[in-house]
């Protein structure tokens, strides 16, 4: 009875939120180990996808077009980038090969709106996302030895 009128976020509060995540995101790298900076890369990952995925079920092709832009840069701009090729030998190799297969089917995604690729794009990392959780463990105690 007394109830106000639920608000429409307006541009200014969705400002407010954007810049508040930002900070938690800022905040979180700042205090993660090596590991964990790859695990945040991974969940961005998935978020983004996920994103994706909601926006092309609603038919927002921009909102769509940013979060596998953004996709596509975890990958290229982090997981890829941090590869050490010349030392890592043939995992390193064959996940730098995996990884640019996945931004070739984020961009057909987009090209195409293929809820299908994108499915596929987060089948092929959740093995790896998840196996690298597993040993979080073990690696946050090695470091602290």
């Amino acid at each position: 009875m007394f109830s106000a009128p639920h608000a429409q976020p307006t541009p200014r509060s969705q400002q407010f939120a954007g810049a508040y995540r930002q900070i938690g995101v800022q905040t979180m790298v700042a205090g993660a180990s090596p590991h964990g900076l790859v695990t945040l890369l991974f969940d961005g990952f998935m978020a983004a996808v996920h994103r994706a995925k909601g926006a092309l079920r609603n038919q927002d092709i921009v909102v769509k077009g940013l979060a596998i832009g953004q996709a596509v840069r975890i990958i290229d701009e982090g997981l890829k980038s941090a590869l050490d090729l010349k030392d890592g030998g043939k995992l390193a190799a064959d996940l730098s090969d995996l990884y640019s297969y996945v931004c070739m089917r984020l961009t057909q995604a987009n090209l195409r709106n293929d809820e299908a690729a994108l499915d596929e794009c987060v089948a092929l990392l959740t093995p790896l996302r998840d196996a690298w959780a597993a040993i979080g463990t073990q690696v946050d105690a090695t470091a602290h030895n």
